[in-house]
């Protein structure tokens, strides 16, 4: 019988994941991984069989009590034989007790409701490259979000996050090739936006913002700084004012998750949710 085991991920597992993730069509960031494990090292899990990796899934604890889960990838060669479902009950072992979120894909969403979780929202991503130009409000100034104090961003974060995670948001922020922008109003943040290399278009996430127009003035920089390609934004549809935003600008949508909790979904400012972090931490 083919021997199959579980373990955290190292660093070359690490390396497969993304690259999985990649033939998955999910368009990772080219560094998101090292900004991952950084939030929750040992919530990384690998399934091996007969000594080969040939799954994944992430189990990341946020704070005390969330947890996330992303990453659930199964090789094709061995899908429908159990395996996937063995690193699936691992993983939720794991964040036994905390709210848990994920992202499911449309195909996946009726398992994950079997599992407990429930449908708060779709996160849909729009693409394209932006068009027009868009200016910040008056009074809004765009400033380079690393020269402000990590406090603010962290404090800031807390909005539109159930839990702290000053590490993972420090190394999101800060790893070379982003380049993060902040909105500032009276001295006080109004906004903030990150952009990331990727194999495929440049994503944009965290995007958070106090209204479309603050919106509109952080995507122009953060364009520009993909290099005037394609980006990519992962669009919460409760937020109207943000889908009619990337609409308007000519993106449009290429893929969904559907947002799910294990419990009640946490009291976040979904309206200055403009676009999420990622699909697989949150």
């Amino acid at each position: 019988m083919p021997e199959f085991g579980i373990r955290n991920a190292s660093a070359r597992d690490i390396g497969l994941m993304r690259a999985w993730a990649e033939e998955e069509g999910w368009n990772p960031g080219d560094s998101d991984l090292q900004a991952f494990t950084v939030a929750d090292p040992r919530g990384f899990l690998v399934g091996v069989l007969d000594g080969e990796p040939v799954g994944c899934l992430s189990a990341v604890r946020h704070g005390a009590a969330s947890g996330f889960i992303g990453f659930y990838i199964t090789r094709p060669a061995v899908r429908g034989q159990g395996y996937g479902i063995r690193l699936w009950r691992a993983g939720t072992e794991r964040l036994s007790g905390r709210l848990v979120g994920l992202d499911g894909v449309v195909d996946q969403q009726a398992n994950y409701r079997r599992s407990g979780f429930v449908r708060v929202w779709n996160n849909v991503r729009f693409e394209g490259v932006p068009q027009g130009e868009a200016v910040p409000p008056p009074g809004v100034e765009l400033v380079d979000a690393r020269e402000l104090p990590f406090g603010m961003l962290a404090a800031y974060d807390r909005r539109f996050f159930p839990e702290e995670r000053d590490a993972y948001l420090a190394a999101w922020t800060g790893l070379p090739g982003r380049t993060g922008v902040a909105a500032l109003r009276d001295g006080k943040l109004c906004g903030l936006g990150v952009v990331r290399p990727c194999s495929g278009a440049s994503r944009i996430g965290p995007l958070y913002a106090d209204g479309p127009g603050v919106a509109a003035g952080l995507l122009a920089p953060l364009a520009a700084a993909a290099g005037g390609g394609p980006v990519a934004v992962d669009v919460p549809d409760v937020n109207g004012p943000a889908t009619a935003l990337v609409t308007e600008l000519g993106l449009a949508p290429s893929f969904e998750a559907a947002r799910m909790y294990t419990g009640p979904a946490p009291d976040i400012d979904r309206g200055g949710l403009y676009g999420v972090t990622s699909l697989e931490l949150g």
